[in-house]
């Protein structure tokens, strides 16, 4: 049932990558605003169980956002065969959706699947719905090519220090996706991982973590991230 004061329900529409946690932000805040549900869906051609880890990280990391949200729900269609609109459509119907918000980043990724306009397709298929196309941040230093894609990874405590591991040993402190930086021999790069419910990006140098500092992601690699 809707609780929502304004009558409304909120739909937040994620892809695989960092720009995920800004969007579901951006969805709480407005389902905070009109005390309204919010969902979070996630929609991917291969059946679950043959995903790789590090889309498996970010679906943990989405299921922990929506535990943390008293009326939020996370929704998971894997191994879909049918256009990304007419899923979202029917999520949309299903759950009486008003507002869906998408990432430009998902929206011309999904466009590339889909090989068409999903904005136009969602229009004509749920013309009820307001859509919301947040300007986002694209992938960590992907439009500089400075950053290798995320694989999974693990810090292991060292002493004082925390030691870059890609073995799932017994002793394991923290898991994570790990984005080395390219031209480089070294284990350089930023570690993502979950702590206290929060998502942080701490450096590695050499392999090391020497703290568990939080790195500020767009400051330190100057994106342009106007949308808060």
């Amino acid at each position: 049932m809707n609780n929502s004061v304004y009558n409304e329900s909120i739909l937040v529409c994620v892809y695989y990558g960092p720009n995920s946690e800004r969007l579901i932000k951006r969805g709480c805040a407005i389902a905070n605003l009109m005390k309204a549900p919010l969902y979070i869906l996630t929609i991917d051609p291969k059946p679950f169980d043959e995903l790789d880890a590090e889309k498996l990280f970010y679906i943990e990391q989405w299921k922990e956002y929506a535990h943390a949200h008293a009326t939020a729900q996370f929704v998971m269609k894997d191994n879909e065969s049918r256009p990304v609109y007419k899923v979202i459509a029917e999520v949309a119907r299903d759950n009486n959706i008003t507002q869906i918000i998408l990432g430009q980043t998902a929206h011309s990724r999904w466009e590339q699947i889909t090989k068409g306009s999903i904005i136009n397709s969602l229009v004509r298929e749920i013309p009820f719905v307001d859509l919301h196309i947040v300007s986002v941040a694209r992938y960590i230093r992907d439009e500089e090519g400075l950053y290798e894609k995320g694989i999974r990874a693990y810090l292991i405590k060292d002493g004082e220090k925390y030691k870059l591991s890609f073995n799932h040993e017994k002793q394991i402190d923290f898991e994570g996706i790990f984005f080395k930086e390219v031209d480089t021999d070294f284990d350089n790069g930023i570690f993502r991982f979950m702590k206290d419910a929060a998502t942080l990006h701490v450096q590695v140098i050499d392999g090391i973590v020497t703290e568990l500092t939080n790195v500020d992601i767009h400051a330190a690699m100057n994106l342009d991230d106007s949308v808060k």
